[in-house]
């Protein structure tokens, strides 16, 4: 009698993961075919690598090579960040980009007028109203700046915090004032769930179209989209409560704020409603593709919608 075998590891959606988990000072290992954490008395934390669409390591982490050949099967990103995550070092990318989805996506960025439609996309979700006529990248760059400090002026007047301007020294964290650490924390956790759901679309975090020459222009680009409508009045409160812990409570009230806005039903939908702004039709993928890293079943949902 033959032993069956195991069916292969089929990833879950990003739409059904816990959007993000914090690591500092320990070692990450697969120990008896769990995922771990591992500090330094010995003692072994169990994390369900295959829920989770992100994990930000800090300072005092060490990952072994097994951890993360495990995180990429499973579609979970890795991303090595500094202190309360303001600097982002490196990160992994799980499974792959595609090249037809990334050529798709460098079309639309290199076209003048299809990426004007994909900001003007942008712009119109965000705010919630279409943006003025005949206006360039430049101008409604210039228009939204001036929204997003009246917006951060009316929260910090909404929560009664003192609110100077957007500045902080990331060489010296402590340095900052309480506002801003907040929204530095705030915004680290969804630049982290969005660089996540944009790598399992098989896209590129670095290929922006209102950002542009960062590695995480796409990545700041589709944050912006989300983060009024939660992670910036999350900070602006937690800010309010001026606690002893900013950092910490920031976080833990950000992934209240994805699981009750459901933010990652809604990311990977939107990139695809943006770009499709652009009028340009998406390249059909080569027959020996490889997989996107976290492949959906078809569903009845919109368009780029896996599941």
């Amino acid at each position: 009698m033959t032993t069956p075998m195991l069916p292969p590891l089929k990833p879950l959606p990003i739409k059904d993961r816990i959007s993000v988990i914090y690591i500092e000072k320990g070692n990450l290992d697969v120990i008896d075919g769990s995922f771990v954490v591992v500090d330094k008395t010995g003692v072994r934390t169990h994390i369900p690598i295959g829920t989770v669409a992100c994990l930000m390591l800090e300072p005092g982490t060490r990952v072994s090579h097994s951890s993360v050949v495990l995180a990429a099967r499973v579609g979970c990103l890795l991303v090595w960040i500094g202190e309360a995550g303001v600097r982002l070092y490196a990160a992994g990318q799980p499974g792959g980009a595609r090249s037809d989805r990334l050529l798709y996506q460098a079309k639309l960025a290199l076209d003048d007028s299809a990426r004007l439609k994909v900001v003007r996309k942008m712009y119109a979700l965000r705010f919630k109203e279409e943006p003025p006529e005949r206006r360039s990248v430049e101008q409604l760059r210039g228009i939204e700046g001036v929204r997003v400090r009246k917006t951060y002026e009316l929260l910090a007047h909404q929560y009664g915090v003192e609110w100077k301007h957007r500045n902080y020294d990331h060489t010296e964290w402590e340095s900052g004032d309480v506002p801003n650490r907040c929204l530095s924390s705030a915004t680290a956790c969804i630049y982290g769930i969005c660089e996540a759901a944009i790598l399992a679309a098989g896209y590129a975090p670095a290929v922006g179209f209102i950002h542009t020459g960062k590695p995480q222009s796409f990545v700041y680009d589709v944050a912006d989209i989300f983060k009024f409508d939660t992670v910036v009045p999350v900070a602006f409160r937690i800010a309010g409560k001026n606690p002893r812990n900013p950092e910490r409570e920031v976080r833990l009230a950000c992934r209240d704020a994805f699981r009750q806005s459901h933010l990652l039903d809604k990311i990977i939908p939107t990139i695809e409603e943006v770009l499709a702004a652009g009028e340009i039709e998406r390249p059909k993928a080569h027959e020996e593709a490889v997989e996107i890293a976290i492949p959906n079943k078809e569903g009845f949902g919109d368009a780029g919608y896996r599941g």
